[in-house]
């Protein structure tokens, strides 16, 4: 490989595991934010376990799943002559960039819309509407739409489920035990989170080496499996990311949503941790920051639908409906750009 070309895969792979590292940061809320605004644990421990089980939840699944999510992710752009570096570059920047404009304003998007939308945005402007494998995308996005409104209905239906199994039980001891219960619920969101999440990046990155020349398909043509030393290096990037800890967007979900108590945190953790696996099962890469956020949504509104400050949920819904078209011009930018160089 010339020394241009090697320094150029260089740093895309390094820009991919940014996004990871920023998809880490940014989507620990998911999996702490009502662990820690209930005080099952403390905001260091919480991120700390949340961290271990992604970087578990990554390595399992490229084990026993075999890649799935990493194939509908490196299928969905797929022009006659392969995606060239800079147009992987040009993809992964927009997506990093809409990252880091959510974080800041504290909204709780989704890193799986901003790549998504960012790889579509690349395979239009930078190859064509051809280029795009419309049999992987149309249900890629319907599974992206529909994920939190699954999430929201299940969130409802278990929460009043337990709280009619229990609902002899004095408040003091539920409380007890359904925060020794969040320590779970919220470790199988994590171990979900990183087993759906981390192999986006693993897809990119392999799509990256593809394009490099430093490994080749499939026989017959498929999508190849990503290397020992990529799911090693993205598991790794979304586990310190998830480490580093979002703050901005755990003060959102753990309180600016809803108030609240360690039954509600258990049901919506329990039923967005089942919508994910169930997905990741089905190869479908879908948001967890969507499903945790509409299961949070769907358990307040047991209460009474005031109970949900709706006006925080409209700003995230914004941010939801924003997100793929967003980083899909961003990455159309991006990709003009390097066409023209």
């Amino acid at each position: 490989m010339p020394d241009g070309q090697a320094v150029l895969l260089a740093v895309t792979v390094a820009v991919a595991l940014g996004f990871d590292f920023t998809n880490g940061f940014h989507d620990t809320a998911n999996a702490v934010a009502t662990t820690i605004s209930t005080r099952a644990l403390g905001a260091r421990l919480a991120i700390g376990l949340s961290a271990v089980l992604n970087l578990a939840g990554a390595i399992v699944a490229i084990e026993v799943l075999h890649t799935k999510v990493a194939n509908t992710i490196g299928g969905l752009v797929a022009p006659a002559g392969g995606v060239s570096l800079p147009m992987i570059v040009a993809a992964l920047a927009a997506a990093i960039t809409w990252n880091l404009i959510t974080w800041r304003a504290g909204l709780p998007s989704s890193s799986s819309h901003a790549l998504i939308g960012a790889l579509i945005g690349m395979g239009l402007a930078g190859y064509g509407v051809h280029a795009l494998k419309w049999g992987t995308v149309v249900p890629v996005i319907i599974g992206l739409i529909t994920s939190p409104v699954l999430g929201f209905f299940l969130g409802y239906v278990f929460l009043l489920a337990v709280l009619h199994v229990f609902r002899n039980i004095h408040p003091a001891r539920g409380n007890s035990r359904f925060r020794v219960a969040q320590i779970f619920s919220g470790g199988f969101v994590s171990f979900s989170h990183g087993a759906n999440d981390a192999q986006k990046t693993m897809a990119i990155i392999t799509l990256a080496l593809l394009a490099g020349g430093q490994i080749g398909t499939r026989p017959g043509g498929g999508f190849p499996a990503p290397p020992l030393w990529v799911v090693i290096a993205a598991a790794s990037a979304i586990g310190l990311g998830t480490y580093a800890g979002g703050w901005r967007i755990i003060r959102t979900m753990g309180s600016r949503i809803t108030r609240l108590e360690p039954v509600d945190g258990f049901a919506a953790q329990t039923m967005a941790a089942l919508v994910i696996q169930t997905a990741t099962q089905l190869a479908i890469p879908v948001s967890t920051t969507h499903v945790v956020s509409g299961a949070v949504m769907g358990a307040g509104a047991t209460r009474r639908l005031a109970a949900v400050r709706w006006g925080t949920a409209r700003n995230i819904v914004v941010a939801w409906v924003l997100t793929i078209p967003a980083t899909a011009l961003l990455a159309a930018a991006g990709a003009l750009v390097a066409r023209a160089l």
